[in-house]
């Protein structure tokens, strides 16, 4: 006899073991399918960040903003050991696209939204610049300084995945998701997990496979909705050196991009760019162009750090196809159900920071159709477990 759960999600990624964690708590039976390991793909290629995103204010997004803001605070609570809050630097220069001016109200404007003191900034006088690891100084009219947070994206991702397994889900990794068909009451699906191919019964389905998310909906019949949408990759690299005043947010020389300069892991973390992808997920690469342009950002804003690069990684970004440039798109999560009472959804986008937020908005949309379930915790108190 095939076993039978209430709620199956293919993708061992943040909002996929974040939606197991949503699940389990809500006292159903819940397994979930990773092909390879946990955070193998997207969630392992990140920024790094917990943040609400100041840069999406000049594109409108106040909602997300807001929202990736209590998010920060959240998990700034329930992860104190995962989640760590950091000093951030905006320096202003005479070639700078955002004027001091700019950059203060965009700062105010975030304070507001945080609606705490944790909102609060500050500019630097000139006579702190010197004490920030060897920023340049020439043609510098104004540094502030602002907090977010920062965190292991891979070790959030299994700390989450833990905080599920407590409350009862199944992850299995290694799990090849090959295909589901609707049935009257959910999904019958098979999946390759230690070479034995296996048959089970849902009543939900999550689509939680980041940039492989449409190749799990073309698994899938009959055929469930789409989203159009393009992949879009982003680079860092990680340079010999060290940075101990904080995080730096700075803008790239050659077209005024917003970049991060971070420390991590006793050496800097410079990213990101952007470009649209097409191809196999598994094979996005950095490219040599990427890379120059990252160390070119390093180097003009701190000539005295080496720029050798010693890793490079690139991730996928899954966005929905719009009119505007790839900057000027949203980053709110899209929820595409497969109809008004839903047995399928799948996660389209997302921020590392909204994952626990987005694993609940999934289960809320679930509630019409799973059995009613007294909640044996609260992900928004859950402490999550550290190493």
């Amino acid at each position: 006899m095939n076993a039978r759960y209430e709620v199956v999600i293919i993708g061992g990624g943040i909002h996929g073991v974040g939606v197991a964690q949503a699940a389990a708590v809500r006292g159903y039976r819940t397994l979930l399918l990773e092909q390879q390991t946990l955070a193998a793909g997207t969630s392992s290629r990140s920024s790094k960040l917990i943040h609400g995103g100041l840069r999406y204010l000049e594109t409108g997004h106040v909602r997300l903003v807001r929202e990736s803001l209590r998010e920060r605070e959240i998990l700034l609570r329930i992860a104190p050991g995962l989640v760590e809050r950091k000093a951030f630097y905006i320096p202003v220069y005479k070639s700078s696209r955002r004027t001091a001016r700019r950059v203060h109200m965009g700062l105010f404007l975030y304070r507001l939204l945080a609606s705490d003191a944790n909102g609060k900034f500050e500019r630097l006088s000139p006579r702190e610049w010197d004490a920030l690891d060897g920023l340049e100084t020439a043609g510098l009219k104004a540094v502030f300084r602002y907090t977010d947070a920062q965190t292991d994206d891979v070790a959030l991702t299994r700390a989450v995945a833990r905080s599920a397994e407590a409350f009862g889900a199944e992850i299995r990794t290694g799990a090849r998701f090959i295909g589901a068909e609707r049935t009257t009451a959910g999904y019958e699906l098979r999946y390759v997990h230690d070479g034995v191919v296996i048959s089970c019964l849902t009543d939900v389905l999550v689509n939680a496979a980041g940039p492989w998310v449409a190749q799990t909906l073309s698994r899938i019949l009959p055929g469930p909705p789409r989203l159009p949408h393009d992949l879009v990759a982003g680079t860092h690299i990680i340079t010999d050196g060290s940075l101990t005043q904080g995080c730096y947010y700075i803008e790239a020389p050659s077209d005024r991009r917003a970049m991060f300069v971070l420390p991590w892991r006793g050496r800097i973390l410079t990213g990101t760019t952007e470009r649209l992808y097409v191809g196999d997920p598994a094979l996005v690469a950095p490219t040599p162009g990427e890379i120059a342009y990252l160390r070119e950002g390093l180097a003009a804003h701190f000539p005295g750090l080496s720029t050798n690069v010693v890793e490079s990684f690139a991730g996928l970004r899954v966005l929905p196809k719009s009119g505007g440039g790839l900057s000027a798109r949203s980053r709110e999560t899209v929820l595409l159900a497969d109809a008004p009472l839903p047995r399928l959804i799948s996660v389209f986008g997302g921020k590392l920071t909204g994952y626990r937020h987005t694993a609940a908005c999934v289960m809320d949309r679930f509630t019409l159709v799973l059995p009613a379930r007294e909640a044996r915790a609260d992900t928004r108190r859950l402490m999550l477990p550290v190493d």
